[in-house]
């Protein structure tokens, strides 16, 4: 979304009424956790800082002076709140397959399991993007809340995460970015080339095509169906043909991960053999499509058992990634707890 729009103070802080100017605020909510996730690669960490981004901008709208726009104003509170959260936190987050090596598919794998700090987070795309809008914009929105590109952005200095975002994702002038971040144009020129130099270096792009994040198309949609029915019916040999010969799966909090058609469909029949039965209902997750996966319940129906993000290239999956972590990410996508 372009930086241009201008939003003049209207009233002081006496004459506004709390109701209206709390209005005012929460309009800027969707776009702000976006921007905030992109920083911070966590959808809690997200939400608390746009929370406190809005809290401090109601406690001292009386000292708005109307000099920058309100969503001015507010992106630059929201930057400073998430640098100092990037400064107090433990470490970057990580997907696994930036902790080591692909593993085996066996049982002893899912012992090493690592804090929920320690991962990229997955989060609802009607949450952190835009409604309908410039169907360019919209494509480099999804792109840029994709798994694998807000873990690359997780290894940008704080500065140069916030100007890449601001620059390329959301269209900021330069000019504009300096001032919010009190630096100069050179600056955040030269912090813009540092960060486009590693991110080509840490995100390459396994999806094999630079439309993976546009809406689906009619094959891509059909893609999806036949991994759904093949899954549902556990047909591994079905579900391996729609698989790349690179295709990567792996299980947050786990720290493991498995890369190739042969290994994949050996944990599916081996130590993953559990999910025999399950459902899988469609969600719009980081941009692409998902799904919640319900395992089959000894006493009936289907119980929650993980959030399931695919990738895809237009013809194969390239990655499967499920976040098992139930009671913490089933509420989040307003999803039930158990099927019937």
């Amino acid at each position: 979304m372009a930086q241009t729009a201008s939003h003049p103070r209207q009233s002081t802080g006496e004459d506004l009424a709390a109701d209206e100017l709390s209005a005012q605020l929460e309009v800027y909510r969707r776009e702000l956790t976006g921007y905030c996730y992109r920083l911070l690669g966590g959808a809690f960490d997200a939400d608390d800082a746009v929370q406190e981004t809005l809290l401090r901008a109601w406690r001292s709208y009386e000292r708005f002076e109307g000099r920058s726009s309100l969503r001015t104003w507010l992106y630059r509170i929201a930057t400073n709140v998430c640098f100092d959260q990037l400064g107090s936190s433990r470490a970057k987050r990580e997907r696994p397959m930036g902790l080591g090596a692909a593993v085996d598919p066996v049982e002893e794998s899912l012992v090493n399991v690592l804090p929920e700090y320690a991962w990229v987070e997955p989060v609802p795309t009607e949450h952190v993007l835009p409604g309908a809008g410039d169907p360019a914009d919209t494509t480099i929105a999804r792109e840029s809340v994709r798994l694998a590109f807000v873990a690359a952005l997780q290894h940008l200095p704080a500065k140069q995460r916030a100007v890449l975002i601001l620059r390329e994702v959301l269209r900021w002038p330069a000019t504009e970015v300096a001032t919010l971040l009190d630096t100069s144009v050179a600056s955040v020129n030269s912090a813009l080339q540092r960060a486009r130099a590693t991110l080509a270096d840490k995100a390459p792009d396994r999806s094999g095509t630079s439309e993976a994040s546009a809406p689906p198309s009619a094959g891509e949609s059909e893609l999806l169906e036949r991994y759904v029915a093949a899954f549902e019916r556990y047909d591994m040999q079905a579900l391996a043909n729609l698989l790349r010969e690179d295709a990567v799966m792996n299980m947050p909090p786990y720290a493991m991960w498995l890369e190739g058609i042969e290994n994949i469909q050996a944990w599916m029949l081996g130590p993953g053999n559990g999910c025999e039965g399950s459902r899988l209902v469609p969600i719009h997750v980081n941009g692409t499509p998902g799904f919640a996966q319900y395992r089959q319940d000894p006493k009936g129906g289907h119980f929650a058992w993980g959030i399931v993000v695919l990738e895809n290239d237009g013809e194969h999956i390239t990655g499967i990634t499920t976040f098992i972590d139930t009671e913490k990410w089933f509420p989040r996508f307003g999803l039930p707890s158990h099927l019937e």
